[in-house]
Parts: C-alpha cells; structure tokens; sequence
C-alpha cells in the first residue's frame, strides 16, 4: 500500500474493554491532509499485510489516534507493547 509508513508502540486505553490503538505523529497527520484537532480523518490504514479502512480518530488534547480492532491484531499477532509500522493514505 502506497502512503505514509510511522512506526508507533500499541497501546490501551485504560477501563474495561479498552480499545488497543497506537498514536499517530501530528506530522502524519497534517502531512495526509488532517491539518485539524478535532474530528475523524478517513484512512486506509495497514500493518504487515493486513489493511483497512479507519479513520484518525481524536485524543481531545489535539493529537489522533487508530484503533486496532481484534481482527487485525490476530491476523498480525499484536499485543499491548508491540512496536508496529503503520502506513496510512487519505480515503
């Protein structure tokens, strides 16, 4: 997949039924054409060779953010800790 490849550490947000994520560098983000804070940013997002269509969702302190959901964090055997590339391209 052409676009914009970030290496990020998975992550959890804390509560039950946290969602995993990894956060998403302000320079990518504005780099695909998010210059924003807040609001949905529609992707296509990849790790390894799974892909799918997400969207750069915000934190509330201005930064994004991709959820994991659990297909792709078992097709590509992620877990919490995990260094991960990520390419993103603008949907």
């Amino acid at each position: 997949m052409k676009g914009i490849a970030f290496d990020a550490l998975v992550d959890l947000f804390p509560g039950l039924g946290g969602w995993h994520y990894v956060p998403v560098p302000t320079e990518v983000r504005d780099a695909i054409g998010g210059h924003t804070t807040r609001g949905l940013i529609p992707v296509r997002a990849a790790i390894g060779t799974t892909a799918w269509d997400t969207s750069l969702q915000p934190m509330g302190d201005g930064s994004h953010f991709i959820a994991l959901k659990a297909a792709v964090r078992r097709a590509e055997g992620i877990t919490v800790g995990d260094r991960v590339t990520v390419t993103v391209s603008r949907r």
